[in-house]
């Protein structure tokens, strides 16, 4: 049989069979083996191959093979850091949840996850979210870093879970499509998916005020039909997100304006660091580049180098 992971707990993925029914599995042996670099050697969104048993009186899957995946959303764990972690896989959209304080998301963050996403070709829109609470000078500040972002591409969302803000625009761009909310814990992923579809009722919890973070309610990514012919992916908050190892080289290549700027580079192989003639310095002293991306990259460029070997970012199959 054949089916679709809508839930995955780590021992225990809940798959939706082509016939529509709800089948609970565990993976075979031999794909647990295979996967032992990541984590979660299938993930939610995975269109997997299972065989039905029984457990007593109970029916149960054995997923036996998962087929290739068209993209996913990969980082490094964050108490492993050998191995890695599928946030979702086969998405068509990912929005990526930012709020300017209450907790705070960095740029840092924001350039990670972008540069992942591109690296794997996952499509990406950023939702600035609880607008509500934002007075006129952290709206300005808002607006400019929402604006960083719409020049090299990106699109950019202004909305509040809270009051309905600009959701309609998101749940046109969500229709007929597998999307993935992601964002630190607290950012209110949560509260967006029960704004858009309000009968999901997905648990919320409060920021902690002591820390200004949120607390985790995701537990597990789960995937969710809606009554707007759209599928909503809800992922636990990401702390930290951890690179793959790619290649030092290749970096550049998954910030936009950076390599635009590349074939103008005197060298072929430029990490736009201290080589003569770079292109993407030039533009970064010309304040063409924002340089807190061009700081983001520096520091995902210092971890690359000091990795030696480990996970390299290869092909989409299994």
């Amino acid at each position: 049989m054949k089916g679709i992971v809508y839930k995955s707990t780590g021992s225990w993925y809940q798959v939706k069979a082509e016939n529509g029914e709800m089948i609970s599995c565990k993976l075979k042996g031999k794909l647990r083996l295979q996967g032992l670099k990541s984590t979660n050697p299938i993930a939610v969104g995975d269109k997997v191959e299972f065989e039905v048993t029984h457990d007593g009186d109970e029916i149960v899957g054995i997923i036996k093979d998962f087929e290739d995946r068209k993209n996913y959303i990969i980082r490094k764990s964050v108490n492993l850091s050998k191995q890695t972690h599928i946030i979702a896989a086969n998405v068509d959209l990912a929005f990526l949840v930012i709020t300017f304080n209450n907790p705070e998301t960095t740029t840092t963050f924001i350039d990670r996850f972008l540069a992942s996403s591109e690296a794997y070709a996952v499509e990406t829109i950023l939702l600035f979210n609880k607008l509500d609470i934002l007075d006129d000078s952290e709206y300005g500040e808002l607006k400019y870093l929402a604006e960083v972002y719409r020049k090299i591409g990106y699109q950019c969302i202004g909305i509040s879970a809270k009051e309905g803000t600009n959701l309609d625009k998101v749940k046109t761009l969500m229709k007929g499509k597998l999307n993935v909310f992601a964002g630190h814990s607290g950012v209110g992923k949560s509260s967006i998916i029960n704004a858009l579809e309000p009968g999901m009722d997905i648990k919320t919890k409060e920021i902690s005020e002591q820390h200004l973070q949120g607390q985790h309610t995701t537990t597990f990514a789960e995937l969710h039909e809606t009554g707007f012919d759209a599928k909503i992916i809800d992922t636990p908050g990401i702390r930290g997100f951890g690179m793959i190892n790619m290649e030092k080289e290749e970096l550049g290549d998954y910030f936009r304006e950076f390599f635009e700027l590349k074939s103008d580079c005197k060298f072929n192989n430029c990490l736009h660091l201290n080589e003569p003639k770079c292109a993407v310095k030039q533009a970064l002293e010309a304040d063409e580049i924002a340089y807190t991306r061009y700081k983001s990259y520096c520091q995902i460029l210092e971890e690359l180098d000091e990795d030696d070997g480990g996970y390299r970012k290869n092909n989409f199959s299994n």
